[in-house]
């Protein structure tokens, strides 16, 4: 009897092993072809399961069924297990439930994030095939990125279209520019080709990011190795001379080593408007090695030139005219920039990680702006100015994280050092002006002579910024989970001031809180309410800039500027409602500004300036998005606000009538702006996509005094594409129905002055073609 028991078990242990198999693959995005973190891979029941590490890969012993994986913001799916599976996930694009990193710089839910954040994901930047970036940025509800021609921009996020320094842009969390050399048209600097996802915060986030995130936050994500063998090769054109060569290629060598390389290369000759001809070239690289599969070291590295004549903008007569012709053929903007940067990220238990960044920025920035070009009404002169503005940096970025059992909290600690020599020359040009008939305007601009004997700004400073925040984030009842924390930074410099040979040092310190709140209703549907501070201490081109006249003490400069502070106070929600086909989300703000820099009119009528203005910014941000069916995808964003002056001084000579603009609507300040899109996926084509998107913006006040205002504008663009085997074509039909509008519409303050018009292109037809290469894992 006891042999014939042995032989039973025998049977069963082998019967066993056979019906037990090791399941073992790797799971990544459809679209990106990134491995996929975290996801869930298991049985039917749930029962028995295991997760996918930072390169997707997973192993698991399985004896029955199917397998279901899942991952948050993915399709789920069900499979039949096999070795060596190679596992794609399809996004769900209007799934509130994403995974974000820029709220508290690691990975966390969207909905745990106590703040108006929004993702643009692989699939809507592919589908966007951007020629600049302010075609996928304007998707964002509330964001209105305003293009200025050839990849320039300026921004709208809780301010009116501005180029002032209350925006950080970041690229894989980094900041682009150093605090204190901010600069609106960094982002022209951008891959667009190797882009993976990009993050919007709306409001200040200064608690984590530190000085200049005020109206908000932009973080370009790029590209991780793939975890799948890919490579991409296109080519995009216009009918005005827009030329692109773009490519990428990305693979895991391994299961430890990984590499992503991208690029472009873009010119254009004879565009739409006279003196618009520029060249862009580009490339990226991310390395990333896994020591174990706890640490791991990530390498990026960027280079790329940018060389543009700078069109910049017409008069009234021009531009309804559709004569599309600068006033300048001489003006332009190079940029040569290199940024690379190191991370270790270290899991130390699943409640305790910790990453160390260190990074360097190389930029080189000369122009002769348009801008910057000064005219009086009437007269046959102007002057302009030529400028540089270089940097290097080095710098580290070092945060840990620690989870208790104690109230689900979580601890987040941070600092970061940022050292920046920073240089800058600035000299007069002499211009003739050509008048139109009437001497109102100028038709013509030419270059007299170049001043360097007359010097605008040269000074040499080495920044030192210094940070160091903290977050606690805690669920004192179920549901509820709230986020407080603070952040100290100082901004100090060491300068030489070549103009009047002086030196010394100056520095501005600065704490800011954040306390928030997000409460669960119910399943898809919650409450979120934040209070937040954000400051912008003045750049160093103001610091630096020479007065027209010396103030009561003597200063020749504006050494006595101070940050510009602001208190913002939201509320907001989002629901999903339908089975989860139709997702909304809204936000409330009303933030308060003060210390704002003014240029004030002087009695001899000189201008100096003085941080003394308040403003008030208010409004509401909404987003909406709704798939019926796997054929129709349809969403809306928008934002209706205002932006008021409440207290702020124009003038302080006597015989001007307007000595302030207190109550007034800020310049360029839209009250009604939105964006959206109804695509079409037809399942009887299979592979072909097209999508209608509309662009509104309500009209502005051009001028303070609120004199006169600009229309706005309604632009349609229409964009298909159709993928057959490994090749895409595709186009892109922009401004659909040849609206005439301008972007940008600007006025002075006094009865002479003239508009002034940054015109949009007439309707587009941008055409690509791309090759797609999908290997298989190893």
């Amino acid at each position: 009897m006891r042999y014939i028991l042995a032989i039973c078990q025998l049977f069963l242990a082998v019967h066993v092993g056979f019906a037990q198999q090791t399941v073992s693959g790797k799971i990544f995005d459809q679209q990106s072809k990134e491995p996929i973190v975290g996801a869930t891979i298991s049985n039917l029941s749930k029962t028995k399961g295991t997760v996918s590490d930072a390169n997707g890969w997973f192993s698991l012993v399985f004896n029955e069924g199917q397998l279901l994986i899942n991952s948050v913001g993915y399709q789920p799916t069900v499979l039949t297990p096999a070795e060596n599976m190679s596992i794609s996930l399809e996004p769900v694009v209007e799934n509130l439930q994403n995974v974000v990193i820029t709220a508290s710089r690691e990975a966390a839910l969207r909905t745990n994030a106590p703040m108006a954040i929004s993702k643009l994901s692989a699939r809507q930047i592919d589908e966007a095939k951007p020629t600049a970036v302010y075609e996928i940025i304007n998707k964002t509800p509330g964001v209105l990125m305003v293009n200025l021609n050839n990849e320039q921009h300026s921004m709208a996020i809780r301010q009116p279209i501005t180029t002032n320094a209350y925006f950080l842009y970041m690229e894989d969390g980094v900041p682009i520019r150093p605090l204190g050399v901010f600069n609106h048209n960094s982002l022209l600097e951008i891959n667009q080709f190797t882009i993976s996802s990009i993050e919007v915060v709306k409001g200040p986030v200064s608690s984590i990011y530190g000085a200049e995130a005020v109206g908000g936050a932009i973080n370009f994500i790029t590209q991780r190795p793939t975890a799948v063998p890919t490579a991409r090769l296109g080519i995009q054109f216009d009918q005005w001379g827009y030329q692109r060569l773009q490519f990428g290629a990305g693979a895991m060598i391994n299961k430890k080593f990984g590499f992503y390389v991208g690029g472009l290369t873009s010119r254009q000759r004879e565009g739409w408007i006279s003196s618009s001809d520029y060249d862009k070239s580009v490339i990226n690289a991310r390395l990333e090695y896994h020591f174990t599969p706890k640490t791991r070291l990530v390498s990026t590295f960027m280079a790329g030139s940018y060389n543009s004549q700078t069109s910049g903008s017409t008069d009234s007569i021009a531009f309804y005219n559709r004569q599309y012709v600068s006033t300048t053929d001489f003006t332009y903007r190079k940029s040569d920039a290199v940024r690379a940067r190191l991370t270790l990220e270290h899991e130390w238990n699943k409640n305790a990680q910790t990453f160390v960044t260190a990074f360097h920025r190389n930029n080189k920035h000369g122009q002769n702006p348009s801008y910057s070009i000064r005219w009086t009404s009437g007269a046959s002169t102007a002057r302009g100015e030529i400028n540089s503005n270089d940097f290097r940096s080095i710098g580290v970025i070092a945060q840990h994280t620690q989870r208790f059992k104690f109230l689900d909290s979580k601890l987040i600690v941070g600092t970061v050092v940022d050292f920046s020599p920073n240089d800058y020359t600035s000299y007069q040009v002499d211009l003739n002006a050509q008048l139109r008939a009437d001497k109102k305007s100028v038709e013509k601009y030419s270059i007299a002579k170049e001043r360097p004997d007359i010097q605008i700004a040269n000074y040499e400073a080495d920044i030192h910024n210094t940070g160091a925040y903290l977050q606690y984030d805690f669920e004192p009842i179920h549901k509820l989970r709230i986020s407080g924390g603070f952040r100290y930074d100082q901004m100090a410099f060491d300068y030489v001031n070549n103009i009047d040979n002086t030196s010394g040092s100056k520095a501005y310190r600065q704490t800011t809180p954040k306390i928030g709140a997000t409460y669960e209703v119910a399943k898809g549907m919650g409450l979120y309410a934040n209070y937040s501070k954000g400051f912008s201490p003045p750049s160093l081109t103001a610091i630096f800039r020479k007065r027209p006249t010396a103030a009561a003490n003597g200063d020749l400069f504006y050494y006595n500027l101070q940050p510009a502070l602001f208190d913002n106070a939201e509320i907001g929600g989002w629901v999903s409602l339908l089975k989860n086909k139709l997702y909304l989300d809204l936000a409330y703000y009303q933030m308060k500004g003060s210390n704002e820099l003014l240029n004030i009119r002087q009695a001899d009528n000189s201008f100096d300036y003085q941080s003394a203005g308040k403003t008030l910014h208010r409004g509401i941000e909404f987003g909406l998005t709704y798939r019926p069916s796997a054929q129709f995808f349809f969403r809306y964003g928008g934002t209706n606000s205002v932006h008021r002056f409440e207290e702020f001084i124009l003038s302080q000579k006597a015989a001007d009538a307007v000595k302030n603009v207190n109550g007034k609507d800020m310049p360029s300040a839209p009250r009604w702006v939105w964006n959206t899109e109804l695509s079409y996926y037809p399942t009887w084509f299979k592979n072909f996509r097209t999508a209608l998107e509309w662009q509104h913006v309500d009209g502005w006040y051009q001028n303070q005094t609120n004199t006169i205002s600009y229309e706005g504008y309604n632009v349609l663009n229409l964009r298909a594409g159709y993928k057959w085997k490994g090749v895409e074509l595709y186009t892109n039909v922009m401004n659909l129905g040849d609206a005439l509008y301008a972007t940008n519409v600007s006025r002075g303050n006094n009865a002479t002055d003239r508009s002034s018009y940054t015109p949009s292109a007439p309707r587009t037809f941008v055409v690509g073609i791309q090759y797609n290469f999908d290997g298989k894992s190893k």
